[in-house]
Order: structure tokens, then sequence, then C-alpha cells
């Protein structure tokens, strides 16, 4: 697994697929994944198996999760999309489609904002302020698997729970091995401190997808159509009677939906440039 350098911080992440685009530097088409709060990159496998080919796809751990350096001391969301664009520079990708779910859609957010590394936004369980935020229920010890087993209660379904028992292991197998301890948790969560969006969101120009599930208990459905609305090329999609990780429980919806998305607006620029030329 390759490991990127934000001044003394090391971040691992996980580069795949080769992309299919034909660009006139012969760069591939890449899709990178911002997880959740004190989630590894294992929460984005769902579309990590089914973008690959497609698309180049990276997956990374923030700072504080999994392999990636946990620094002592709080983190501020400047420097968890600085993290994001060394992944990028590292792994040699100048911009890409950014995925990011909760405070990891805050972290696209921000990247789009600051940096010209970002092609288009794809937001699931994202809102534009910190008040519509609720994360505190998802942590879990990595060692204490019964609390793992608890806190997926406000995270997932009971429909989904119920339904895939095996899954729900899995995910408890992966958190306890991925997982952020508090320290890391409470330095992550601490970038959403005075997070406030609603004034600048109109400088985040890309096209942007917001998928919100209606079952989310962690952060407001109706917080992701504001987020949606406020953003100048926003489009806001329900993923009915999902909970907040709706990319894990209705990943075929998801996936089918990111990859229409990015395909379309990949087309759009392919006949923009085009254009251009003529002109």
């Amino acid at each position: 697994m390759p490991t990127a350098s934000n001044g003394d911080t090391s971040l691992h992440y996980e580069l795949d697929g080769d992309g299919y685009r034909d660009s006139a530097d012969g760069a591939p088409d890449t899709v990178v994944f911002v997880p959740e709060a004190g989630l590894g990159g294992w929460s984005w496998g769902w579309q990590h198996a089914a973008l690959s080919g497609p698309f180049e796809t990276l997956v990374w751990d923030l700072r504080g999760t999994g392999r990636s350096d946990a620094p002592p001391g709080l983190y501020a969301l400047e420097t968890l999309a600085a993290d994001l664009e060394a992944v990028l520079a590292d792994a040699g990708v100048r911009s890409a489609h950014v995925v990011g779910a909760g405070l990891g859609g805050a972290v696209a957010l921000e990247a789009a904002r600051a940096t010209n590394r970002v092609e288009t936004l794809a937001l699931l369980g994202t809102a534009p302020t910190e008040a519509a935020f609720s994360l505190e229920p998802l942590f879990a010890p990595p060692e204490d698997r019964e609390a793992i087993r608890s806190s997926l209660e406000t995270a997932l379904s009971a429909e989904f729970r119920s339904r895939q028992p095996d899954v729900l292991e899995g995910i408890v197998d992966w958190r306890a091995d991925g997982d952020a301890s508090r320290a890391g948790w409470e330095a992550q969560l601490a970038s959403l401190s005075g997070f406030d969006a609603t004034d600048w969101l109109v400088e985040v120009t890309q096209p942007a997808l917001v998928l919100h599930g209606t079952g989310d208990e962690l952060v407001d459905p109706e917080a992701g159509e504001r987020l949606a609305r406020g953003l100048p090329r926003g489009e806001f999609e329900k993923i009915e009677a999902a909970g907040h990780l709706a990319f894990i429980e209705r990943s075929r919806t998801v996936n089918d939906r990111l990859l229409g998305f990015f395909e379309e607006r990949d087309e759009e620029a392919v006949n923009s440039n085009d254009r251009s030329g003529t002109v």
C-alpha cells in the first residue's frame, strides 16, 4: 500500500483500476473516496469493487485512522483537505471525482473550494453546517466488538441488519481491524467544530451530486437537501429507507448513480473540449 506524506504525517492509500478516458496527456479517470469519521478505507469496498475498471480508484485512511499516522492534537478541516491533496499528488492524480461521506463530505467540500484537483463531487450523508451532524453514536472502541455492533444500529437500517447478518459481522471485523481509536476519532471530529459552509457554497462550482438516506439518524436528510440547494451545480437524491451508511446497505443503487453521474460529467467535458477546439 503506497504512502503519501503531508509534513511529518504518513497517509496510506490504495490505487486500483486503469480508467478508460483517453485524455490529451493519457491520464486515467480517477475517483477518490474520503471516509466518514473514524472509519477506515474498508468502508468504500462496495464502491471500490464496482468502479475499478471503468475508473481508476483511490481509497485512503484519514490521519488518525487505520494505517495512516495519528499525530496528537486536534485536526483542522483544512489539514484533512491538504492531506487529500497530498495523497492525490503522490498518486500522480492531477484531478479526480471526489466521493465523501459525512465528515469526508465536508473534507471534499473544503478541497473543492481550496484546490483545483476536484472535477466533481459526490456527497453522501453530508450537511453544510456542524449543527446537522450527530456522529457520536457511530464511534465504538475497535477492541469492543459488542460496542461496534451496537453503534451500527444507528448507522444502518433495521431491515438491512436483519437481512444481512453475515455482512454485518464482516463490518464488525473490518471496524475492529481498522477503525480510529478514541483519540483519533476526537481529533477528526474536531475538524467539524464551527463548520458552516453556508456562505461559501457558492464558491464550489463543480458538478455535485448529494445522496442521502431517508432513514439517516446521524445527519439530518433535510440538511442534505439544503446542501444541494446551496451548491451552484448541486442535485439531490434520496436513498429510500437507508441509514447513514447508505452506500453500504444500498450499494447497488449508489454505485449505479455514481457511475451514471461521473460518465455524464465526463461526456460533458469531452463535448465542451471538442467545441472549444473547433472555435
